[in-house]
């Protein structure tokens, strides 16, 4: 009798046990996650402790060399066989003159980065004394590397020329000596003439090419053709001109086509990304539209088996600890994936593997899944969420007013200091102001109607985001010293109704 309840109590202690390991269940049945470890983030009290700690995994940031944290500056991305080859311009660390470096992934998720350059400036000067962006591209059992090389002095005729390596694997190149392409003397100057791309057409034997420079004060892409052998070069003359009149130069321009359209991505000089639609690679190309913000820059396109890519850069601030800006140049890699809409419209995604890795559902501060923020002339807040070292929040919004809401994360525990990610209805657009909206970051267009449910997804790992009005808008965000601590939704002269708020992280 004794040993039949010893039996039934090891059992019921058992079940109970079993019981503690399973993942509590929500309300709607999705369990939370249980007896997940985070980092502590109360002892790194400031912005750059935090930042020197985050382990960056999906937005690509360059191992330290030593004391240095190097960054990813204009990125030109290959693909093959499954693997995309990231090629970069290496700021600071080990790098000479922003040589160009590799890291390479097959599922965005983890990055193997390549210590030595494929490409190094030289070191001893010279036209390619500094190195610029460029394109991989392959004829036959070749891959040819075509670069920028900027002069290591105004002392030489050419600030700027394209210039060429080559190799039969993409991990290895050689500088061809000799072979260049110089402005056309119709260009009117010879500094600014960069960032070639170019797309190898097998029928024809030919490499079709396209360059940024400014004509007239006027920025422009030029196009030209080359032979296979790449032994003739011909100027074919301007592809593209800013549509606005507004920027130097359209900085790492792509051609690529979707669904029978033709696409120009480029970037504004120290602006945005734009893109223009054409029925041929030729032309003619419609008005430029923007995307995304300045935040996101230099992106080009590339094409996997699983999707349509930009891979980017996102700017960091010269120092994590200042509320006044984000403005230096270089920063973590940072990848969104290409939706094309039923009416040829492109707009950002988040890139299905990583949204899927950020899978640990946590509790909210909030009763429910679902509030209603009203505010007037001031903000009105409602903690929700919590600013984990990486994490996804999804949800709905509904709202009435005009007035603008969103995410307010908190900095320094002063209401004055948080960093708000704003949609702002009367402007139509979304937006990352600092100092509780009065300094402005970045913006982007988002059209939108009152009354109508949209839905939102926010991605974050370190002090690197990316906010979702899912199918509408992205805007790339950089907030320092935001981890451990509350993340508030807020309404100014609206009434908003956020619903199925969920937070997620890996």
């Amino acid at each position: 009798m004794r040993r039949a309840m010893i039996a039934v109590l090891l059992v019921c202690l058992l079940a109970v046990c079993m019981a503690g390991c399973k993942k509590a269940p929500a309300d709607d049945g999705e369990p939370y996650a249980q007896n997940v470890q985070d980092k502590d983030f109360s002892s790194l009290r400031t912005a750059g402790s935090q930042e020197e700690a985050y382990d960056y995994r999906y937005f690509f940031r360059p191992e330290k060399d030593g004391l240095n944290q190097p960054y990813v500056g204009d990125v030109m991305p290959y693909y093959e066989d499954g693997v995309y080859y990231l090629y970069y311009l290496k700021e600071g660390g080990d790098s000479y003159n922003h040589s160009i470096y590799l890291a390479t992934t097959t599922d965005f998720l983890t990055y193997k980065e390549y210590d030595d350059p494929v490409l190094e400036a030289s070191r001893s000067g010279g036209q390619d004394g500094w190195t610029g962006t460029g394109d991989i591209v392959k004829v036959g059992d070749t891959y040819y590397l075509f670069y920028t090389g900027h002069a290591s002095s105004n002392t030489y005729e050419y600030m700027e020329k394209v210039m060429l390596a080559k190799g039969t694997s993409l991990t290895s190149f050689e500088k061809v000596e000799g072979w260049e392409i110089t402005p056309p003397d119709s260009l009117g100057q010879k500094n600014d003439f960069r960032d070639p791309q170019g797309i190898y057409d097998p029928e024809t034997g030919t490499i079709q090419m396209m360059i940024t420079a400014s004509q007239g004060n006027v920025a422009r892409i030029l196009r030209y053709t080359l032979s296979a052998d790449l032994k003739e070069v011909t100027y074919e003359g301007i592809l593209f001109t800013d549509p606005i009149s507004q920027f130097w130069n359209l900085e790492c321009s792509d051609l690529f086509c979707i669904d029978g359209t033709y696409y120009l991505t480029y970037s504004g000089q120290d602006d945005t990304m734009c893109y223009s639609t054409a029925p041929s690679a030729t032309g003619p190309f419609e008005t430029a539209v923007r995307v995304d913000g300045k935040l996101f820059y230099a992106a080009r396109h590339v094409q996997g088996a699983d999707g349509d890519y930009m891979a980017g850069w996102v700017r960091r601030s010269e120092s994590p600890s200042s509320t006044q800006e984000v403005s230096a140049w270089g920063g973590n890699m940072g990848v969104q994936k290409i939706v094309r809409k039923d009416d040829g419209t492109l707009v950002l995604a988040p890139v299905d593997t990583v949204a899927g890795a950020i899978s640990q559902r946590r509790k909210l501060p909030l009763k429910q899944d679902s509030v209603t923020v009203e505010g007037g002339a001031r903000y009105t807040y409602e903690e929700a969420f919590t600013a984990y070292e990486c994490f996804k929040l999804t949800g709905t919004f509904t709202y009435t007013g005009t007035g603008a809401f969103g995410l307010a994360l908190d900095y320094n525990g002063q209401a004055g200091k948080y960093k708000l990610i704003m949609i702002d209805p009367a402007e139509q657009k979304l937006k990352l102001s600092f100092n509780e909206g009065t300094t402005p970051i970045t913006e982007t267009a988002c059209a939108l109607e009152a009354g109508k449910t949209y839905s939102f997804t926010y991605i974050q790992e370190g002090s690197v985001g990316i906010f979702y009005v899912d199918g509408e808008a992205s805007l790339t965000v950089r907030v320092y010293g935001v981890s451990g601590k509350s993340i508030r939704l807020f309404a100014g002269n609206n009434k908003v109704t956020f619903a199925s708020l969920r937070e997620y992280t890996r």
